[in-house]
């Protein structure tokens, strides 16, 4: 469990005919969902490691078209580790927690950084790049985010003690 966030509250307990009736009603839906769903999945871990391919974007639509199609596919998302904390923020709150949105932002502008100097004898390339990158940007830091409670409240030192400490 990671000590910066505070723990958190298990999910609801739902019946079974509550989990169904989120499920699509037509099976050939449910297995577009999947498949979109697994695409995008897919798309969201090859930008982790390839530049200029956002993350978080891919993994919410993973998980929304899960939460229609499969409800094993979409727990399975939210028990993993790194995913999981953000897209039960988003479900949720559909808010992103902001050092999530710092760190997407930053690794994306070093990525497309380094892709236009990569590119930089093709300026058309490069302006494209930029728009995408300011774009995406923009758009990830315009959503809202919803200040967490900080892991350990009773440690905050007051004016006072600090400065009983320097006499």
């Amino acid at each position: 469990m990671n000590p910066a966030l505070p723990p958190q509250a298990p999910l609801p307990a739902e019946t079974a005919e509550a989990r169904a009736s989120r499920l699509h009603d037509s099976q050939v839906v449910r297995w577009l969902l999947w498949t979109f769903g697994s695409i995008a999945l897919v798309l969201g871990i090859i930008g982790i490691f390839l530049p200029v391919l956002p993350t978080t974007p891919f993994i919410l639509l993973a998980a929304a078209c899960y939460a229609r199609a499969s409800e094993r596919f979409h727990q399975r998302l939210l028990a993993h580790p790194t995913f999981g904390p953000t897209i039960r923020e988003w479900e949720e709150y559909r808010s992103m927690p902001l050092r999530t949105k710092k760190v997407a932002i930053s690794l994306m502008t070093l990525s497309i950084a380094i892709s236009i100097w990569v590119v930089r004898d093709y300026l058309w390339l490069q302006i494209i790049l930029a728009v995408l990158a300011v774009s995406v940007g923009t758009w990830l830091w315009r959503l809202p985010s919803r200040a967490l409670p900080s892991a350990d409240q009773s440690e905050v030192s007051t004016p006072s003690s600090s400065a009983d400490v320097s006499r």
